[in-house]
Order: C-alpha cells, then sequence, then structure tokens
C-alpha cells in the first residue's frame, strides 16, 4: 500500500497493492494497520454506497458541526473527484486538489475531516463507495456551489447533472464563518 501526497496537506491518493490474474483480482481498501504506517489513522462508523449516471455532479458536501473524514472508492466506472479545504483556521482555506479515481486504477482518496468533497462521474456510470469517520448529521449537513468562481475548480464537464440541493448551495464566501469546520490540531 503506497500513500501519495496531493497539492493539500490531509488529502491523500492510495493506491493498494492488487493481486491479480485471469481469474480476477484481490485488494485490500482499508488495512488499519498499514494506514497506520502511512500516518493515516481512520476509524470508520459508516460506510455509504451510490451510483449514479454519466454526467451526474455531487457535492461539493460537508457537515460543519460534526465533520467527516473520508476514504473513498469507485467500485464501478470512473469519476473525478474533488476536495476543498473549508477548514476556517486552515493556511490552505479555499485550495482544492482532485483525483481521477475508477474500478481500473483502484486509487482510493483520503480526505481528512474539514473538507468539502464532491465528485462528477465521468463513466456511463460510476458506482461509489465511501467510509467515514462520523455519522451523516443531518443538522450540520451543508454544501459549496460547485462551480464557486472564487475556488475555479476544474471540473471535467461543463453542464452537470445536479440535484435539486446543489443546485441551491450557496459559494463559500456566502456561508458564515460559524458554519465552516474548525478543525483542533
Amino acid at each position: 500500500m503506497k500513500r501519495i501526497d496531493t497539492d493539500l496537506a490531509g488529502v491523500y491518493v492510495i493506491e493498494p497493492q492488487v493481486f491479480g490474474d485471469t481469474r480476477g483480482f484481490f485488494f485490500e481498501s482499508h488495512h488499519r494497520d498499514k494506514f497506520a504506517q502511512l500516518g493515516l489513522n481512520p476509524e470508520f462508523v459508516q460506510t455509504n454506497v451510490s451510483r449514479s449516471a454519466h454526467g451526474v455532479l455531487r457535492g461539493l458536501h460537508y457537515q460543519w458541526g460534526n465533520p467527516q473524514g473520508k476514504l473513498v472508492a469507485v467500485l464501478e466506472g470512473a469519476v473525478w473527484d474533488v476536495a476543498v479545504d473549508i477548514r476556517r483556521n486552515s493556511p490552505q482555506f479555499g485550495r482544492w486538489t482532485a483525483a481521477e479515481l475508477s474500478a481500473e486504477n483502484h486509487r482510493l482518496l483520503w480526505i481528512s475531516e474539514g473538507f468539502a468533497h464532491g465528485f462528477c462521474v465521468l463513466s456511463d456510470f460510476a458506482t461509489f463507495m465511501y467510509q467515514c469517520t462520523t455519522l451523516y448529521d443531518p443538522e450540520t449537513d451543508a454544501g459549496i456551489r460547485w462551480n464557486d468562481p472564487d475556488l475555479a475548480i476544474t471540473w471535467p464537464i461543463t453542464e452537470p447533472l445536479l440535484s435539486a440541493k446543489d443546485r441551491q448551495t450557496p459559494f463559500l464566501a456566502d456561508v458564515p464563518m460559524d458554519r465552516l469546520p474548525y478543525i483542533r490540531r
């Protein structure tokens, strides 16, 4: 298992060791001790799976009062996965990073607590899995507009399919500071 640092501290691409032959493949998507050797010690309490069609964009989602760390992976298809640092006390505030995750490359993305997260589907469909360090909290569930000009995220699609919720999210500059995560170091 290998950790690849991204442009943002707290967001890492994880490349598992994949064992494969003509029958298929096997890899560990999470192994507590191997993650600890990489400097990561998440404790997961919830796992979610979603399936989306080509062009769907989900995000940018976060929880401000009960931030979630997420280990995300694609089980079928391919996505462009984005993390934005929205920790109000972070020197990286407002910066983003992205990675292509697919069933073929077997890459995972670790996103620490305090980041907004979103992805768009590049393939005909994608089955997406994310393991979370805290439970979903509808009281602190929030989002940021996917095309916020101040963030200037380079999405590989221009006309995404969005949920009604994601069409109405505010720009980061319009979010009150007390509705953004604060991470104690």
